[in-house]
């Protein structure tokens, strides 16, 4: 059970290309003077909540992820590593002026109450074999790597969200995985894009 009450603002952490989505977990690490600050500065607070946002633009998407400080730890040269778990997508409504070295937005949490559920949604559609095969032949093409042992048995949500996350997509198709409203719809269009790379959509010599 979540101990303490959803802020009306929060610190956000606009990186570009890295997303957090519902239930999922995100390691990263801090060395900017201005994080640094806004890691002891969210360390002080009950929700302990960071706001990760994409840039757009000359400014920030419409629709982020919150997520709670579950664990840090100092490098030898004063650098943080932390790992950020999923509380709440979020509206942003604007961003506070000249208070903190960082942006602090003003958000709505409205919309995305399952995104607070602590069970995952379940994702009848999903064929997992057939993503997997599509993954295989994805990440053959680019020399990646990955578990999986780990995929095949995550569960529906893990499987689609960590991909989500973790695959080398532009920050806008990110994003658009982000903004999905279901767990079907994030995975119609994980499955989309990984035919789109396939097929030679992102301008790559088509895998067969």
């Amino acid at each position: 059970m979540r101990g303490f009450d959803l802020p009306a603002t929060i610190p956000l952490f606009a990186l570009p290309g890295a997303v957090l989505m519902p239930r999922a977990s995100l390691p990263l690490h801090l060395f900017e003077p201005r994080y640094l600050q806004m890691l002891d500065d969210t360390l002080k607070t009950p929700d302990r909540l960071i706001g990760m946002i994409q840039p757009m633009g000359d400014g920030l998407a419409r629709i982020g992820c919150a997520g709670r400080v579950v664990m840090f730890s100092e490098t030898c040269d004063g650098r943080m590593d932390i790992v950020l778990r999923a509380v709440s997508r979020f509206s942003l409504s604007g961003v506070e002026d000249g208070f903190t070295p960082y942006p602090r937005g003003r958000i709505a949490w409205t919309g995305f109450g399952p995104d607070r559920d602590s069970k995952s949604p379940t994702d009848p559609g999903l064929d997992r074999d057939a993503m997997l095969d599509r993954l295989s032949r994805y990440m053959q093409a680019r020399e990646l790597s990955t578990d999986w042992e780990a995929a095949r048995e995550a569960d529906d949500e893990m499987l689609v969200n960590s991909l989500s996350m973790l695959l080398p997509f532009s920050p806008e198709e990110k994003q658009a995985l982000l903004e999905a409203e279901t767990l079907p719809a994030r995975r119609e269009m994980l499955d989309g894009l990984l035919e789109y790379a396939l097929h030679g959509g992102d301008e790559e010599e088509t895998v067969h």
